[in-house]
């Protein structure tokens, strides 16, 4: 009698694209070495790419990487951005959930990273381990590519494939217009912008870039990010003129998703304008490609060519409206298990 009353567990897992454990270059190497083999992410011939990623990006990459990490590295907890956030972000939906949660059933919260640690596979399997039934897996990207979301259900499938007790399984897809999210969005524009002392002329929202071959190749990561930008600009009542969409973080010898934002900024630069703003809609959480790669390098290019007035929008991270974003998507998936 005392087993059939015992609580039911689902566990929520939120994953993100990965970390390095440090900035030293045999911790970025590895890091770089895991993220840069992914098929999903080069899509190359491996006698092709291999050599390069061998021979040289694996040799000269990891000292570049590990000083632009340095600038932006948590000193107090010894990691990065990313990791701090997602963690918290996992903390404050496990509290949500303690609030609330019914006699008959506990909501297990768990964080993971698509490289680096904690790795996928051990996460999914301590879950499991602790009597997760059914899990909800969130890969933190509002818009879909197979270079992000696709590669995280990869590993996630990939472990469920090795376990004898296999949990039932919802993913969390991507939400490019959902008004929660673009609520939130358009918030926290509103709340930075009223910090400044001065206007931006223009605001950029800047999305990860990916190859132009992938989305020609069928990726609908472009038309999303388009969906978010346009849903944006109606929500905060801009023009196409006002809220402009760039790519950035290209890298190798082929062209990539644009306009640049690099390019971009220095162009706008160039024409005259001096006061400028970028967000990251495509970020969960702030990181790498948003601290360091949006508020140090793009803007320093605005600057140099001619622009004043450069600042970068934080992501919505661990902050309430971020939270509420999570936890309404999280609950849509659970309907019907709770």
């Amino acid at each position: 009698m005392q087993e059939n009353l015992r609580k039911k567990r689902i566990g929520v897992l939120l994953v993100n694209l990965g970390t390095p454990a440090g900035t030293d270059f045999r911790s970025m190497r590895r890091y770089l070495a895991e993220f840069l083999s992914d098929r999903r992410v080069i899509e190359w011939s491996r006698l092709v790419w291999y050599p390069v990623l061998h021979g040289i990006v694996l040799n000269t990459r990891p000292k570049k990487s590990g000083a632009a990490y340095q600038r932006i590295w948590n000193t107090a907890l010894d990691e990065s951005p990313l990791r701090t956030y997602t963690r918290q972000q996992a903390e404050l939906l496990q509290a949500a959930f303690a609030a609330d949660t019914a006699d008959t059933v506990d909501i297990d919260v768990e964080w993971a990273m698509r490289y680096g640690a904690p790795s996928i596979d051990k996460v999914t399997r301590a879950m499991a381990g602790r009597g997760c039934e059914r899990i909800v897996m969130f890969p933190l990207y509002p818009q879909y590519s197979a270079t992000t979301t696709a590669t995280v259900c990869d590993a996630f499938f990939d472990s469920l494939k090795t376990m004898r007790f296999v949990p039932a399984v919802r993913t969390v897809p991507a939400y490019p217009e959902d008004p929660v999210y673009i609520e939130a969005l358009a918030a926290s524009i509103q709340h930075h912008l009223a910090t400044l002392d001065f206007t931006p002329e223009v605001v950029l929202a800047s999305y990860h870039g990916i190859p132009q071959s992938y989305a020609k190749r069928g990726d609908p990561y472009p038309d999303e990010c388009l969906r978010t930008t346009n849903a944006l600009r109606q929500k905060l009542g801009w023009s196409g003129d006002r809220l402009r969409m760039t790519f950035q973080s290209r890298f190798g010898p082929e062209e990539w998703l644009q306009p640049y934002t690099d390019k971009t900024v220095e162009q706008l630069a160039r024409e005259g304008m001096k006061s400028v703003a970028v967000l990251n809609p495509g970020f969960v959480s702030d990181c790498l490609e948003t601290v360091d790669e949006i508020g140090n390098e793009v803007a320093h290019i605005f600057r140099a060519h001619g622009g004043e007035n450069f600042t970068h929008i934080p992501c919505l991270n661990a902050d309430a409206e971020g939270m509420k974003v999570i936890e309404h998507l999280v609950r849509r998936e659970l309907a019907g298990w709770l």
